[in-house]
């Protein structure tokens, strides 16, 4: 279907996908996640709904736990 770029790398999507199961195929909580799509912060609720498309540039934050201070 063509290339979209993750984080700095090009991935092959090879058909139309929504963006959840883009995070799930890689299993990424997508609770724990901030995801920015061709520039914009996307809210979590429209994850379901958000379809790839090839050209498409997505910036994935994952956060991690961490100790107290």
């Amino acid at each position: 279907m063509g290339l979209i770029r993750v984080n700095g790398k090009d991935r092959e999507l090879r058909e139309e996908t929504n963006l959840a199961d883009f995070l799930s195929a890689f299993q990424v909580d997508p609770r724990r996640v901030v995801v920015e799509l061709n520039g914009d912060i996307l809210p979590r609720d429209s994850y379901g709904t958000v379809l790839l498309k090839p050209g498409d540039v997505l910036e994935v934050v994952h956060f991690v736990g961490g100790g107290s201070i």
